[in-house]
């Protein structure tokens, strides 16, 4: 089985909530909210990985030394297996906007579980919870 590295970032912000994007519709699982993030390409680590999706995603820019590392995803999918670092983000400059057709918004940690999420962000929820 491919494994397919993908990393993704809990945005917050000064109110401690946390920004959720749900996949468009014509994606794999569309119409789940996940964080943002993406795969990590050849030849980047994964924070670079993240400063470039969230530039194109989001239309915002942050800075390696701003990306906490706070956890880690490790799921297996039909076709594939996901191991997804997630780090935490609280500086950047810009506001978020939808670039690609997602829907964004701003969640309070203890709601997270009322937005439906792929199998691999769910372990995450609690995590976030706990450290917000």
């Amino acid at each position: 089985m491919k494994t397919v590295l993908v990393s993704a970032v809990a945005l917050i912000d000064r109110d401690g909530r946390v920004l959720l994007a749900q996949r468009p519709k014509g994606k794999s699982m569309a119409g789940l909210w996940e964080f943002p993030g993406g795969k990590v390409e050849a030849g980047e680590t994964p924070e670079h990985a993240l400063i470039r999706e969230l530039h194109e995603e989001l239309g915002i820019d942050t800075w390696a030394s701003c990306l906490a590392p706070l956890t880690f995803a490790s799921h297996s999918y039909d076709d594939f297996h996901l191991l997804m670092p997630v780090f935490a983000c609280r500086k950047w400059e810009g506001i978020p906007q939808a670039r690609e057709g997602q829907v964004l918004k701003w969640v309070a940690p203890q709601n997270l579980r009322d937005y439906p999420m792929p199998p691999a962000d769910i372990p995450l929820i609690p995590i976030l919870r706990d450290w917000l």
